[in-house]
């Protein structure tokens, strides 16, 4: 299975700043007042960059199956981004 690099900005930055490298992480979408879905488990954490942290979130660059960084992007642009420790 090939494995790319995802870049995904989380809408909390504080839980990002909780992230390694190597941690592993469900992203879980919210998007309205729905219950939230996992668009991801299980991503390896493959960095998260020093600049990241905005009012918006905070960016981590996750280590994911190319089919899974194709739903990570598209959940990116409707919902809020969200993840769980594993």
């Amino acid at each position: 299975m090939e494995m790319v690099a995802a870049p995904v900005r989380i809408a909390d930055a504080a839980t990002v700043r909780l992230l390694r490298p190597g941690d592993r992480v469900d992203v879980i979408a919210a998007d309205g007042g729905s219950e939230g879905r996992v668009v991801a488990a299980g991503a390896r954490v493959a960095e998260v960059p020093d600049f990241a942290a905005t009012e918006t979130g905070a960016l981590v660059v996750l280590s994911v199956p190319r089919a899974t960084a194709a739903r990570l992007a598209g959940a990116g642009t409707t919902a809020r981004l969200a993840v769980t420790l594993c």
